[in-house]
């Protein structure tokens, strides 16, 4: 999927002069269907409810105590759901480019946070694809930055934003504990969507989540209508074709993947093509070294066997040697009700622990998690799982 670049700037411009329109007086066009806890709605305004656009709710996803990005955050009603949730030990960040819907929940956020009882959220004018520049702040470092005409000062006016980038970026490096977004990243450029994911990977802690409410489309969708600016800022021709969809969050280097939410009937159809919500949740893996702690797990089933997204195969009832990484990762969501996890009986400390090989996949056996002088017999102990005294059952 590739615009020109004349197409680009008059897509970009389409989708900022909808949702303008749309921050004033609500479109119909641009909804589809979703259902919030009530609850979390009594505190907020009605004109931002009204001015609200979406096709999911990522809001489960997160914790209390989360730092969430709300990616395209429009008027701020996701960002003040997430608010409530994660609590006033939470951070909650929203970020957009377009003014008018920033000023819409800038206007609303104190006596938001008033009925809330903490502030916790905080509203940044930039691009999603782009996270490291705050484009406010970008303006008031171009507005003190002397432009002579110089080529000097025209060198300084080109590498502000790499300084920005570098030395003060509007969220940093394994900032974040969930990045949330609903209905926005169809709207991004598609020459700008393997940035896009980059960032949106940098961004979160290991371990992390995203959480990501989307249109989708089960087929390609043809460049006519790509190139069709009313149907893109309509979130209908940026749609990925749903499978494609997932292999950006693969690509981009996250795992565990899951469509937690799928709407059965397409939302609408256009020449045939049917455009859905979904929900995607990824988490993004660890980066530490692959130790081995003599740690195995075993696969619960159903399935004969299954492959994680590093390649890995685990045969349903055979114990698997892991790393401590994939052994960590596993017993976590949204693994953890898949495995048996099994520990070695003597403890091997971290800074003990040589290197593991994760190339390929290796069956463990029982005396490695034991140890090969394990010795120990034991008597079953009665504990009454035959009903009762009589011992006849046994």
């Amino acid at each position: 999927m590739s615009l020109s670049s004349e197409t680009q700037l008059d897509t970009e411009q389409c989708v900022r002069e909808r949702y303008s329109a749309a921050s004033q007086e609500r479109e119909i066009a641009l909804c589809c269907p979703v259902v919030y806890d009530a609850k979390f709605l009594e505190v907020i305004p009605q004109e931002i409810i009204d001015r609200d656009y979406g096709c999911g709710d990522p809001s489960p996803y997160v914790k209390e105590g989360d730092t969430v990005v709300d990616l395209g955050s429009g008027g701020g009603k996701l960002c003040y759901i997430i608010s409530q949730q994660v609590g006033p030990a939470g951070r909650v960040i929203g970020v957009d480019v377009n003014d008018e819907m920033l000023d819409l929940a800038r206007t609303h956020q104190p006596d938001v946070a008033a009925k809330i009882g903490h502030d916790n959220v905080e509203f940044r004018y930039g691009r999603i694809q782009d996270l490291a520049i705050d484009l406010e702040l970008l303006g008031e470092e171009l507005k003190d930055l002397q432009v002579d005409g110089t080529a000097k000062s025209a060198l300084k006016m080109v590498t502000l934003p790499d300084d920005i980038r570098a030395k003060r970026p509007m969220i940093e490096d394994d900032s974040v504990d969930c990045v949330v977004s609903n209905c926005v990243l169809n709207l991004v450029d598609a020459n700008d969507r393997k940035q896009l994911f980059e960032e949106l990977f940098r961004v979160l802690k290991p371990g992390g989540r995203a959480a990501i409410s989307d249109i989708v489309s089960d087929e390609d969708v043809p460049i006519e209508m790509q190139n069709d600016t009313e149907l893109w800022s309509g979130c209908i021709s940026g749609a990925w074709r749903e499978d494609l969809f997932l292999e950006e969050f693969k690509e981009a280097g996250f795992v565990g993947l899951t469509i937690d939410k799928r709407q059965s009937e397409a939302w609408q159809t256009v020449n045939g093509i049917e455009f859905r919500s979904v929900t995607i949740v990824a988490v993004k893996p660890s980066s530490e070294t692959c130790l081995e702690r003599n740690q195995a797990v075993i696969y619960k089933g159903p399935f004969d066997k299954v492959m994680d997204d590093e390649g890995h195969t685990y045969p349903r009832g055979v114990r698997m040697a892991v790393c401590d990484r994939t052994f960590k990762l596993l017993s976590e969501e949204p693994y953890a009700d898949m495995f048996h996890m099994i520990e070695p009986i003597t403890n091997i400390p971290v800074d003990q622990a040589r290197e593991f090989d994760c190339s390929g996949d290796r069956i463990r056996h029982a005396r490695e998690s034991k140890g090969l002088e394990y010795n120990l017999t034991t008597q079953s102990i009665d504990s009454g799982c035959c009903g009762g005294d009589d011992s006849s059952c046994c």
